[in-house]
């Protein structure tokens, strides 16, 4: 049976060019070291492959399996442990120090949405000019935009600033 490998990750049947092999059997029991022909026989009496699963050790593991079989079964998991991941996506919300009450509550009203869709919020303020020399202004914007949201997130990153913004990243309270 010559099979040429699906997977570049497994080494199968003819490629496998070491003598002497740890063989495990196609129902997980061990046969012991065996020569490769004679494993690769065995094999083909079952109409399996012979693929190497750790060719590190000393001698190199191998196993007789249906490796379509294998490789599906591979697939399938990883498929399974994609969906049960979440995405985190990170939404950005920009200030300037001049911003009026009501455009904070409208930009603070947004904020909590993304929050409460699982998402990371960053508040950026942006100094222009000579506002940068004021920038408790930027501290007390940043604590009524907070205020604002309500008690639907943790604070990752307290408000700091970098060059000519003052950053924050607020993430959203687990349940």
């Amino acid at each position: 049976m010559k099979i040429i490998s699906k997977n570049k990750d497994f080494m199968m049947n003819e490629e496998i060019r070491h003598i002497e092999i740890r063989v495990i059997g196609a129902d997980g029991s061990a046969l012991g070291i065996l020569n490769t022909k004679d494993a690769l026989k065995q094999a083909e009496e079952k109409d399996m492959d012979l693929v190497m699963m750790s060719p590190t050790a000393k001698p190199p593991v191998c196993r007789i399996m249906d490796f379509g079989k294998f490789i599906y079964e591979q697939q399938k998991k990883e498929k399974e442990a994609k969906k049960k991941q979440k995405v985190v996506n990170l939404k950005e919300i920009r200030l300037n120090a001049t911003i009026e009450d009501h455009d904070i509550a409208i930009k603070a009203s947004n904020a909590k949405r993304f929050l409460l869709d699982e998402d990371k919020v960053k508040i950026t303020i942006r100094f222009k000019g000579r506002q940068i020399e004021n920038t408790k202004v930027g501290y007390k914007i940043l604590s009524s935009f907070v205020e604002k949201i309500g008690d639907v997130y943790i604070v990752e990153k307290a408000a700091r600033q970098e060059g000519r913004n003052m950053i924050m990243i607020l993430a959203p309270k687990r349940a």
